[in-house]
């Protein structure tokens, strides 16, 4: 059983920058449609008409989704891509998404429609695409099998004392 060749480096990071855009922008989408709920039920209370569920549940749940979504959206694209081993580039794009939503949530939960700062995005997209060129190092191959070496002479019956095994 071989294994499959190593994709160059130019078209795995081709593919990583899409997967990631895709990722990023989909986290994007959930964040920012999942935080206006939020929205919904902070003015729903404040005019006196709940509406079944907290800002606080719908914030969590936004945050959550999020954090949940990346990871997957990341690995099954490279995996979909036909990438191997996409560990380094989900753990690098997971936490720098969390880190810029982490630092950019006040934009998004002032005012409906707003976007994370595009340098921040740009970043994430950046820096997880290059983490895809990150892998491990090939196995190395199975050393071929050694020659069947000559089995040591019989001990004679003459050289057999009494301090030597028998065979």
């Amino acid at each position: 059983m071989s294994s499959r060749p190593r994709t160059p480096s130019l078209p795995r990071l081709f593919k990583a920058i899409v997967v990631t855009l895709i990722a990023v922008g989909a986290s994007h989408v959930v964040l920012s449609d999942t935080l206006r709920f939020s929205l919904v039920a902070q003015a729903s209370s404040a005019l006196g008409a709940p509406t079944g569920y907290s800002a606080d549940q719908a914030f969590t749940a936004a945050l959550m989704n999020t954090a949940l979504l990346m990871p997957f959206v990341l690995w099954a694209g490279m995996r979909l891509a036909g990438e191997r081993s996409p560990g380094a580039m989900v753990l690098v794009g997971s936490t720098g998404w969390i880190v810029t939503v982490w630092r950019g949530i006040d934009a998004l939960d002032d005012s409906f429609g707003a976007i994370l700062p595009l340098r921040s995005l740009a970043l994430v997209v950046g820096v997880t695409a290059l983490a895809s060129l990150v892998r491990r190092r090939p196995s190395p191959a199975p050393a071929a099998p050694a020659a069947p070496r000559t089995p040591p002479a019989p001990i004679r019956p003459e050289n057999v004392s009494e301090t030597t095994p028998a065979s």
